[in-house]
This record gives structure tokens, C-alpha cells and sequence, in this order.
């Protein structure tokens, strides 16, 4: 189960038509986005990153991606949501 941090919360508006992406990736690092258009018409965005246990490494809300689709600005938050995650990872360092 996720721990969503606060700003899912205050984000989050079920009646809302929206579209979702959840991957889990090989070290089972998950990541949310989903996309959904406000009540005017603007595309907006939120994106998640949870470790494995489910504790959010990053959250971030985008309010309004100008000329943006929903499927572009899925596509491009799922890109950078790959990003973010393979940056968060700790690198493996071996001592000699």
C-alpha cells in the first residue's frame, strides 16, 4: 500500500475525468502518474514515486500544462517519473 503524502490528498478530485499510469519498475520502486482536465478545461498533472514498502520518495503536482493532451502529458510524465526514480535509487558502492 502506498503512503500517499499530502499533496495527493489536496490533489486528489474523483469526479474528475483522468487517466492513470502505475508501473512498478525492477527494484520495486512504483511510480503514479495520472492526468486529468480541471473543471476548465486545463490538463493537469500528478506524479508519485513510492519505494517498495510503499513510502513516497516524491510527489508533485503540475495545475495546468498549456497545449498539453492528456496523452502527451501522460507520456511525458511517465518519462520523467523514470527519471526521478532511477536518480533517487542509491547508488551501489562496493568497498575494497
Amino acid at each position: 500500500m502506498r503512503n500517499r503524502g499530502t499533496l495527493f490528498w489536496s490533489w486528489a478530485d474523483p469526479t474528475l475525468h483522468h487517466r492513470i499510469h502505475d508501473e512498478t519498475l525492477e527494484d520495486g520502486t512504483v511510480i503514479d502518474v495520472q492526468v486529468r482536465l480541471s473543471c476548465t478545461g486545463a490538463t493537469q498533472m500528478f506524479l508519485g514515486i513510492y519505494g517498495p514498502s510503499g513510502m513516497m520518495l516524491h510527489e508533485e503536482a503540475h495545475q495546468n500544462l498549456p497545449g498539453q493532451t492528456m496523452t502527451r502529458a501522460l507520456a511525458w510524465g511517465v518519462g520523467k517519473a523514470r527519471k526521478l526514480a532511477s536518480e533517487l535509487r542509491a547508488p551501489v558502492t562496493k568497498s575494497a
